[in-house]
């Protein structure tokens, strides 16, 4: 066992102390080349431990912070005033407690102090909410004093906007009020949800007489209860949930935010730890080819340990030890890494989240990150580990002869076996679905099997098809992309997937802003005015008119309710869960419109169409979209009956049609014939085009100076609010995907490094036959110059095929390919590679050609 204080081997027994002494001695020459391939995975393991080291502080502080996001124990919501038993049941929960009513709606508000105007979101209160939390003002106390008196508080992003400040008025509807405070945070809402629908607070004491509520208008009616201590909420809200669903009611509580809250956040961290996991998988396959070149350079070696006695195992374990040791060193310094970036995490998703997110150390996730990073550094390291076993002491005499056999080995397929088992086994844990985990499996495989069958078919393409012609340059780097320790497969597999999902968010940024972004199309209309009742119809038709506006579209509007399906009812559709109808469908407002034909975006899906009827039709055929159809589960010849406003209509669907919903224009679920509802309670909406930001501002004022209560939609404004939420997601997504990109450089590095003394023998070889450094260098740099161009550009052709699919499947959109926008992708990535692999390769020219002949010795 021991002699002189050394180890020797026993094949007998494993003698692990002698092992792992012989894997630390062999290590000692090799730290550096273990180091730089082990660094592959560092930065995947960070981006695993910051996810979900920042995904368990928000679950923390959702949980500490869930009653400030609703502010009170209960709320209610629904879109009519309560009345009769509604009134009464809602009167009875408030008793021994205390509850706040609100009116929400949208509305035009005009500035005073610049004469603008803007859409808002005008919040009428009445009593003391939030009880728990806080409505944020500045001033802190304008959150209470604008309660009394005739007083807003308006959004700080809107007094900013239109040069505005406390103090200064504000006009809602046909009542002025003084602007007591600009408003920060409302408890539960974020920074992107008011930037969507900006708030103004008004008391509620004075709403009916801005003049606002008028009959088609679409009002909510919130009611926030602070319940008596001894009350569960949900007990509660269980035992009366048959009475609110059949009253369009719906509710939320502590527990059911938090819950709902936890599991919106929950799906963002699992989606991003999926894309830092690629990162991860990008660096595993570095180890995985570096690894393999290490162990080819290191045959000569394990061939002296089998002369002296080392088992085929034995000799393997020695090498595992190592990639074990450096694999754990990686990951820790990967989840130091990874705690350190979360930090800054809270300001990047601040736009995103409800509350606010308090850092701290996640041991949970260091641990976790600790643990699949050793676990992926060994399953990855052991597919070239394995040849270890079949090295023959002959090596030592016949080096040139190869001395690895071809067989097939069991072993290296349960090696693919479990990899393959443990991303489907983590993407699992992720995403908590096994189909989107198999899903997400396979498209993992796919976009590897892809890039590496391209990769291997430029490899036999260039070595089938060589250009003899070329000149000596020209030849030499096209050869180095297949000759032995080549990394034509290795760049293009981890550089090419960096360049995909980079590639994959540029289209498919694009593409969503292409699809809102019609408004601004010659003669498609640009602002939509809503909530015009029929006395206020030729009026506001006249001033549009007057402005030099065109009426490219004045459609009616009639809201109704659905009460029947083939003679079900909601009670019915409860009870009975295997049809499939879901209960939305009975407590939702409709907006139909009626007509005598179809317009440009609607086209006939099944069914024939009848544009007109007689008043005093039976049964009224009507059309309905196809996809909602199928949610409502009708099809031809089924019957639906309407409650339009108290008159019960027969209805049956005589008619399905596809809608482009991306197109500016009117589009409504239900289509109704003429005929029918021109007597019913309804209100118009026009659309119309302006030529200027100033035409539309002049319009706006005085159409809300004269028509209060009839609101503008500015398109262009939505659009820019959309793009700058787009922009903000795509910042996150690019943030993660950076952690793709800069691990396929580092493979790329370490792949250079650990091959660096193949390339010291071809630069010795070539200048021994007279190359110039000049030559040389222009080798290498060509040489790389087609391998970063063959990964960016496999990358970007994958991002291409991933966008349509999106656009296809998820989207549901036209898919037209912009390649432009690929361009600086394509590029960058090939000048970072060329860059990176000159830098690495720099020290090659100045090595004498005798270091090479006397390690040939």
């Amino acid at each position: 066992m021991a002699e002189n204080g050394n180890f020797t081997p026993d094949k007998q027994k494993l003698n692990l102390p002698w092992l792992l002494l012989m894997a630390w001695r062999d290590s000692r020459r090799n730290r550096g080349r273990l180091a730089l391939f082990i660094s592959s995975i560092v930065l995947g393991i960070a981006a695993l431990v910051a996810i979900n080291s920042f995904s368990d502080n928000l679950r923390s502080d959702i949980d500490t912070q869930a009653k400030s996001l609703i502010g009170a124990d209960l709320v209610m919501a629904g879109n009519k005033p309560p009345e009769g038993a509604t009134l009464k049941l809602i009167d009875s929960i408030s008793v021994g407690g205390d509850r706040s009513d609100e009116v929400r709606f949208v509305s035009m508000v005009y500035f005073n102090a610049t004469q603008s105007t803007r859409l808002v979101q005008v919040r009428a209160l009445e009593g003391g909410f939030p009880y728990y939390g806080a409505i944020e003002t500045e001033p802190v106390e304008a959150s209470r004093s604008f309660r009394q008196g005739r007083r807003a508080l308006v959004d700080q992003t809107l007094l900013l906007q239109f040069n505005t400040k406390p103090g200064d008025s504000i006009k809602v509807g046909a009542l002025t009020f003084e602007i007591a405070g600009a408003l920060q945070k409302i408890p539960g809402q974020s920074a992107i949800t008011a930037t969507i629908a900006p708030a103004v607070y008004i008391p509620r004491e004075y709403l009916d007489e801005t003049g606002l509520l008028q009959k088609g208008s679409r009002i909510s009616y919130y009611h926030y209860f602070k319940l008596p201590e001894k009350t569960d909420a949900d007990k509660l809200v269980k035992k009366l949930e048959p009475r609110l669903e059949e009253d369009g009611i719906n509710y939320d509580t502590v527990k059911s935010r938090q819950e709902s809250t936890g599991k919106a956040y929950s799906d963002l961290a699992s989606f991003l730890s999926l894309v830092g996991f690629i990162a991860l998988l990008l660096g595993c396959v570095g180890v995985a080819s570096a690894v393999h070149v290490y162990i080819r350079e290191k045959l000569a070696t394990i061939g002296v340990l089998r002369c002296i006695g080392v088992s085929g195992k034995q000799a393997f374990l020695i090498y595992l030890f190592q990639v074990l040791a450096m694999g754990f060193i990686g990951a820790v310094i990967g989840a130091i890494l990874g705690s350190l970036i979360q930090l800054y995490l809270p300001q990047l998703f601040s736009a995103f989240l409800p509350v606010e997110v308090n850092v701290g150390v996640s041991w949970s996730a260091i641990a976790e990150g600790i643990g699949i990073g050793v676990l992926v550094s060994v399953l990855f390291a052991l597919l070239p580990l394995l040849t270890i076993r079949n090295v023959s002491p002959i090596i030592t005499l016949r080096s040139s002869v190869e001395h690895l056999t071809n067989q097939k080995d069991p072993l290296r397929l349960a090696v693919y076996g479990l990899i393959l088992l443990f991303v489907l086994v983590f993407a699992w844990m992720q995403l908590g679905n096994i189909l989107r985990a198999l899903g997400f499996t396979a498209g993992v495989v796919v976009g590897f099997i892809v890039l590496a069958l391209l990769a291997r078919a430029m490899m036999w393409l260039v070595k089938r098809f060589f250009p003899v012609n070329w000149g000596y340059v020209w030849r030499q780097s096209l050869a180095n992309l297949y000759r032995p320790n080549n990394q034509t497969l290795l760049l293009t597999v981890s550089i090419g997937l960096g360049a995909a999902l980079i590639g994959t968010l540029v289209l498919t940024q694009r593409l969503l802003l292409s699809e809102v972004a019609i408004s601004g199309s010659e003669n498609q209309p640009n602002l939509v005015l809503f909530d015009i009742q029929s006395a206020q119809k030729d009026g506001v038709v006249d001033m549009a008119k007057a402005q030099g506006l065109p009426v490219q579209q004045l459609v009616p509007v009639v809201t109704m309710r659905l009460e029947q399906i083939n003679k079900l009812r909601a009670a019915d559709v409860r009870k009975d869960t295997t049809l499939g109808i879901p209960d939305r469908v009975f407590t939702r407002e409709y907006r139909v419109t009626y007509r005598d034909s179809l317009n440009e975006t609607e086209t006939t899906a099944d069914g024939k169409w009848t544009g007109e009827v007689s008043s005093d039709a039976a049964i009224v055929p009507i059309s309905i979209e196809d996809r909602y159809a199928e949610r409502l589960k009708v099809k031809l010849g089924d019957t639906l009956l309407f409650n339009v406003q108290g008159a019960m209509i027969t209805t049956r669907v005589d008619h399905l049609r596809e809608i482009e919903w991306n197109r500016v224009q009117t589009n409504f679920l239900v289509l109704f014939p003429k005929g029918v509802l021109e007597e019913a309670p309804q209100f118009h909406i026009l659309m119309t085009r302006t030529q200027s930001d100033q035409q539309s501002a002049d319009f706006q004022r005085a159409l809300v100076q004269r028509f209060p209560n009839v609101s503008a939609i500015d398109l262009d404004l939505i659009l820019q609010t959309l793009d700058d939420i787009l922009g903000k997601i795509a910042f996150v997504i690019r943030f993660m995907a950076l952690f793709s990109i800069s691990t396929g450089l580092l493979v790329l590095i370490g792949s250079v490094n650990i091959s660096r003394f193949q390339r010291v023998q071809e630069s010795v070889l070539l200048r021994t036959l007279g190359a110039s450094r000049k030559q040389i260098l222009t080798i290498t740099a060509f040489e790389y110059l087609l391998l970063g161009a063959l990964a960016s550009g496999t990358g970007v052709l994958l991002s291409v095929v991933a966008s349509w699919a999106l656009a296809v499947f998820s989207f549901e959109v036209n898919y037209v390919p912009e390649l432009l926008p690929l361009v600086p992708v394509f590029v960058g990535i090939t000048i970072l590679t060329v860059v990176i692999g000159i830098l690495n390769s720099r020290g090659i020219l100045s090595r004498p050609p005798l270091e090479v002949l006397r390690r040939e010795v």
